[in-house]
């Protein structure tokens, strides 16, 4: 056989396995020209945008401290001989709190009223010794000087007397006593420590462009970082008419209520004073506001397709941002899924 003839008779049994590669080799290219398949829909949720009123806020952060805040002070030398309340307990104004060295000023002051007394009785027989010019005016005269004399040692030994009993000039909290039973103490040195926590005072210091919106009677939401969970209602009781030289803010303080005594001086505090209100504004949700590129964008749905809306922004709340350009009441907004969609995707939503 002739190498002319084998080699017909190859590919003549090859033919087939060609024919069949070939058919192979254009399916596979007519299926490569479809179109690939649509993808699937991006799970979104909407809000429908409504004018509402929206509050414009100053948050400011600030300090407690206590109503009244006073150190009960020796009025005078001596030994404390008797302390009354503990350090926690709380007093009324004009309780006694505690004793120094009464005892030796109790014998004084019987001491110049028995004085008094003995001079009172002399001088009434002076007088009426001469009223019958049995004595002279010379010794009626002596008589009625050492009367007043005993009248004026026998006063200052009251008042010495007193300022021994150490009483509270406020209604409040003994949160230091100072001083322990036997001790000596001088005058003016600090008995106790006494604190008015049933109002408690929130000092804060505000931006000199924002002073203008505060007000002493202003009312404001007060916050604790202590009691996240908790809200109080402040009110402004004073408006300082002079900055600080060296921040250029502004002292305010309110007042607020605190009978359960949860709130204590020395925490920190968040208030949130209301600067204006806006009505029928625009807004939408801070977590809704994407930024790319430096641009504001919020996505918006019509007809199950994503839009994306270069917005301007106005006022930022603790929430709610207001929308000042790029979208309108009667739009649906995209508040959920708006990181996983692009202009034109088409959306489903919830």
């Amino acid at each position: 056989m002739t190498d002319r003839m084998l080699r017909g008779i190859i590919a003549a049994l090859l033919l087939p396995f060609w024919l069949v590669a070939l058919a192979g080799c254009g399916a596979s290219e007519s299926s490569s020209k479809e179109s690939p398949p649509e993808a699937p829909a991006v799970n979104v949720s909407v809000i429908k945008i409504e004018p509402a009123p929206m509050r414009d806020i100053l948050l400011l952060p600030g300090d407690t401290e206590a109503r009244h805040d006073v150190i009960l002070a020796a009025e005078q030398d001596g030994r404390v001989e008797w302390i009354g309340p503990t350090e926690g307990e709380e007093v009324k104004k004009g309780d006694l709190v505690a004793k120094i060295d009464v005892e030796a000023l109790k014998a004084t002051l019987d001491r110049l009223e028995a004085r008094h007394k003995l001079t009172d009785d002399v001088a009434e027989r002076r007088r009426t010794l001469h009223q019958g010019k049995i004595v002279s005016q010379e010794v009626l005269d002596k008589a009625l000087t050492e009367e007043k004399l005993a009248m004026f040692l026998l006063r200052e030994a009251k008042i010495r007397y007193e300022k021994g009993f150490v009483r509270s000039p406020i209604s409040g909290v003994v949160n230091k006593l100072h001083v322990d039973p036997g001790e000596f103490i001088n005058m003016g040195k600090p008995v106790a420590e006494l604190v008015d926590v049933n109002r408690i005072r929130v000092n804060v210091n505000v931006p000199e462009l924002d002073i203008r919106y505060l007000k002493v009677g202003q009312k404001a939401l007060v916050t604790i970082d202590a009691y996240p969970k908790s809200r109080w209602e402040g009110e402004v009781d004073f408006v300082s008419f002079k900055a600080n030289p060296a921040s250029k803010t502004f002292k305010v303080r309110l007042v607020v209520d605190n009978q359960d005594h949860r709130i204590r001086p020395g925490m920190i505090a968040r208030v949130a004073f209301l600067r204006k209100l806006i009505p029928d504004s625009i807004t939408a949700p801070l977590h809704a506001l994407l930024d790319k590129g430096g641009e504001r964008i919020l996505f918006v749905e019509k007809d199950g397709v994503a839009h994306a809306r270069t917005v301007s922004i106005g006022v930022i709340g603790m929430e709610n941002v207001q929308i000042t350009k790029g979208l309108t009441a009667g739009d649906n907004l995209i508040v959920t899924g708006q990181h996983d969609v692009e202009e034109g995707m088409k959306v489903s939503t919830k």
